[in-house]
């Protein structure tokens, strides 16, 4: 059976079931990245735990679905202003477990902030289908139920609110399972939350490699939405399908950047080094691999070694730094591997190509000089501070090279002529095209991967449709004589 505790009386962390702080009797390590030492320990979930708080949310669902629109917009507003309260504090201990620098964790708590303030906002539509010779049909969005939510480590706090706000407003209650290596932001955010949300509402929940699984195998949740790798995302949807749970997944990606030869070298270096290194590579639209014309490749390349040499990698509590360590040890070692492989290779390395010295697991931003379209540091996602920059002469080739990939969720093209751009967007397969800028993403728009970066949609009313089902209404309407 869970532990609980007297609400106030747990010891941080603790996970929030039914509005009440629990404890487990195993642990898990929470280590500080800029360190590599334990920093925490947080709770280590049993299956009781996870079928206590889907239970709770269970119980929660029908008070929950029968308040209006305004009475839930209202809670999410309240949950934003706790958010934006706590965000010196809670951006503390983001840093602490995440390693990015304070000011990207204040943005990112801020961030879930305004996800809950603009989705309540947002009200689902009433579609009439049909309104003649005597009948009315109504298409309708009601909740799905019970959501089970598991979020990843590179944006902990901002893309678990990708599926708490929408998840919540449209009236569905939620199992939330924050990633083990940065659980502890979140489980604060429960408890905070818990005086603002009626019990059972938003359940969250903490644990290792086997607390996943039974979250998504569990009869009793309606639906799981899941951010992560790729090869978890197929075994989320195989451990769905048990059920038919209704199922969102966006996953890896291998974002392409293409630069047309008619850009301002100078003025767009700085953009697109950002768009590969910014949270030391590891988003999932960062820019991993850039294409460049043959005619600015040299004087580009110039120009991101100037932008490499000038960053200041560093804990993310220095304010100096701008750039924090990879986030955890698995991560680390994978992105040494791939850099371990152009070495061996003969590749040549623009900058980097090394660890940082000292504690903590530092890799300052490496950039491999024209790699072969074959090898293992373009076809691979990095997902850390690892770029391939790559040379082309014909349009029709980068964009076949971009397309050349498993991963379909980004992309983005850079020219002096937006419309021109504009005009090869259409040609990439992927979900999402930014011209001249990249990574912004609204709570308003759709959110989408092709290929295997993703099943359904996130944020905007398509997002947040894929919390509900639609239902069919048909009634008697006016008799036209």
């Amino acid at each position: 059976m869970p532990v609980l505790l007297n609400p106030g009386t747990a010891p941080s962390p603790a996970m929030t079931i039914d509005g009440i702080p629990v404890i487990s009797p195993q642990t898990l390590p929470v280590i500080n990245p800029a360190t590599g030492q334990e920093m925490a320990r947080a709770p280590d979930c049993t299956y009781e735990h996870v079928d206590a708080a889907v239970l709770a949310a269970r119980r929660a669902f029908p008070a929950w679905r029968a308040l209006s629109t305004a009475e839930r917009s209202a809670m999410l507003r309240t949950a934003a202003i706790i958010l934006s309260e706590h965000v010196e504090a809670l951006a503390v201990l983001l840093t602490s477990e995440q390693g990015k620098p304070l000011a990207d964790a204040r943005s990112e708590i801020l961030g879930a902030a305004f996800w809950l303030k603009s989705f309540a906002k947002l009200e689902l539509p009433i579609h009439v289908d049909e309104d003649h010779a005597g009948r009315r049909w109504e298409t309708r969005h009601i909740p799905v139920g019970v959501v089970g939510a598991i979020s990843p480590w590179n944006f902990p706090v901002l893309l678990s609110f990708f599926k708490i706000a929408p998840a919540l407003a449209a009236g569905n209650t939620v199992v939330m399972k924050p990633s083990p290596y940065t659980p502890l932001t979140m489980l604060r955010i429960g408890a905070l939350l818990g005086d603002v949300l009626p019990p059972g509402v938003l359940n969250m929940i903490c644990g290792g490699d086997q607390a996943g699984p039974w979250l998504t195998a569990h009869p009793d949740i309606d639906k799981v939405s899941f951010t992560g790798s790729t090869p978890t995302g197929k075994l989320v949807l195989q451990s769905a399908a048990s059920n038919l749970k209704r199922v969102t997944l966006e996953l890896g990606g291998n974002d392409a950047a293409i630069v047309l030869p008619d850009v301002n070298v100078a003025a767009v270096a700085k953009d697109l080094f950002w768009a590969a290194f910014r949270n030391s590579g590891q988003i999932c639209v960062a820019a991993k691999r850039i294409y460049v014309h043959a005619d600015i490749y040299d004087e580009l390349a110039a120009e991101l070694q100037v932008c490499a040499a000038a960053v200041v990698i560093g804990e993310g509590t220095d304010t100096n730094a701008v750039l924090g360590p990879v986030q955890n040890r698995m991560q680390y070692k994978r992105v040494l591997d791939l850099i371990h492989d152009c070495r061996q290779n003969g590749m040549r390395f623009l900058t980097g190509g090394e660890p940082e010295p000292g504690p903590g697991y530092f890799i300052s931003p490496t950039i491999v000089d024209n790699p072969p379209e074959d090898s293992r540091v373009v076809r691979e996602e990095a997902f850390g501070p690892l770029l391939p920059l790559l040379k082309y002469t014909d349009i029709d080739d980068a964009i076949a090279r971009a397309n050349d990939s498993e991963f379909g969720l980004a992309a983005s093209i850079w020219s002096g002529d937006v419309e021109a751009a504009v005009a090869l967007a259409p040609r990439l397969e992927v979900g999402t095209v930014w011209i001249n800028e990249i990574q912004l993403l609204s709570p308003f728009h759709a959110f989408a991967g092709h290929k295997q970066s993703g099943f359904g949609v996130e944020n905007g009313l398509h997002g947040m449709l894929e919390y509900t089902l639609p239902q069919t209404i048909t009634k008697p309407g006016k008799v036209e004589r």
